[in-house]
């Protein structure tokens, strides 16, 4: 599917929620979505430079560098790997001045059995929202023309994770977001500790429709839960190693 995570996530959720738990202000143009995939544009908060209030807008999935010379960078660049983005020429300027959240109801990965895979929906237990932690850059080109785009950070999985995928999104808490959307925090030490994966019990998953495959479905039947075929728990070669 995607090799890398996260690569498939929803988000629906009430205005009202939004605003409360991202202290926003103001929305764009809200509508539910179900299998969100690279390249669409999704909702973002990020902190404004000059006034540090809390701004909501709709990002590209898949970054663009600044200094691109082909726009279609960005189909690679829609996840980073916390571990290394401070390196990476694409990320380390956004990973220091543009940090996002992008909220989510859910998100999608996949399991390999013997041929197929098997999608699984990760949620908080309770299905109330969460952010992950995002990157964003401006784009513009010689014509005037401009891109505002991102990419999700990634960290090794938790045990929750672990049988399903060896990655998973990077999840920052409530009490967090001040520090994450911090302009004026820009040593990447000092966040350093916010990029790991979110505590054992925070999450669940639960198998899904194949139908999330296709990127056309997009319907609340896609996190529905499978009727379960057998009892035999989750296993993970990777669980001996944590």
């Amino acid at each position: 599917m995607f090799p890398d995570m996260c690569g498939r996530f929803s988000l629906a959720a009430k205005e009202q929620d939004l605003v409360k738990q991202f202290a926003i202000n103001t929305l764009p143009k809200l509508l539910a979505r179900y299998n969100i995939v690279p390249s669409q544009p999704i909702l973002a908060i990020l902190e404004d430079e000059h006034t540090h209030e809390r701004l909501s807008t709709y990002l590209n999935w898949g970054l663009i560098p600044f200094w691109a010379k082909d726009i279609h960078i960005g189909h690679k660049l829609y996840n980073a790997r916390a571990e290394t983005a401070a390196q990476k020429p694409a990320f380390r300027g956004p990973l220091r001045h543009h940090r996002c959240l992008i909220p989510c109801s859910g998100f999608y990965e996949w399991q390999r059995h013997d041929r197929q895979k098997q999608p699984y929906f990760f949620r908080k237990k309770d299905h109330s929202l969460f952010a992950l932690a995002g990157l964003w850059e401006h784009w513009g080109s010689a014509d005037g023309s401009e891109i505002h785009s991102c990419s999700l950070l990634t960290t090794r999985a938790n045990r929750t994770m672990a049988p399903v995928h060896h990655r998973m999104p990077v999840i920052i808490d409530a009490t967090d977001f001040a520090l994450w959307l911090d302009t004026t925090v820009q040593q990447p030490q000092k966040i350093a500790h916010l990029l790991k994966p979110p505590s054992e019990g925070a999450l669940y998953c639960y198998p899904v429709s194949t139908a999330v495959n296709h990127p056309e479905n997009d319907s609340p039947e896609l996190i529905k839960a499978l009727k379960p075929t057998s009892k035999k728990p989750l296993q993970s070669d990777f669980l001996d190693s944590l």
